[in-house]
């Protein structure tokens, strides 16, 4: 059985910097919402730094970027990257991202916790995008 297959854009290397800078933005923001008690906010935003900082580090390795509707499938891109770490931030990911649904359709605000968790993977994915691109 072969694997399947994910819907990739070819970008240029330096436009993994714009990505990061998207990913700074957000990040920064996320913080704020946190420390302002705002943890729907904060969720949301560390699910947006999650993907731009997904993208800037695929832009990076490999040249491309997930067109796929399904965020999960940027996970399994990143997964992807020839660096010893990627299969571990991958799953960092993932965690990340399978908050989305909660965060952004469901009725209920998310917990403190709940904030405190997405906003530590967060931060932890995008030091280490961070850390390779430099």
């Amino acid at each position: 059985m072969s694997a399947r297959k994910i819907k990739i854009k070819q970008e240029n290397k330096s436009n993994s910097f714009k990505y990061l800078k998207k990913a700074e933005d957000n990040y920064n923001q996320m913080l704020t919402a946190l420390n302002n008690n705002n943890y729907n906010a904060a969720g949301t935003l560390a699910i947006q730094c999650g993907i731009s900082a997904a993208d800037a580090v695929c832009v990076h390795e490999k040249r491309v970027r997930s067109l796929s509707q399904n965020h999960l499938d940027l996970c399994d891109l990143v997964k992807s990257i020839s660096l010893p770490e990627a299969k571990d931030k991958s799953n960092v990911l993932k965690r990340i991202i399978s908050k989305k649904n909660l965060i952004q359709y469901e009725s209920r605000s998310i917990y403190k916790n709940e904030a405190n968790e997405i906003v530590k993977g967060a931060t932890k994915f995008y030091q280490w995008v961070v850390s390779v691109l430099k």
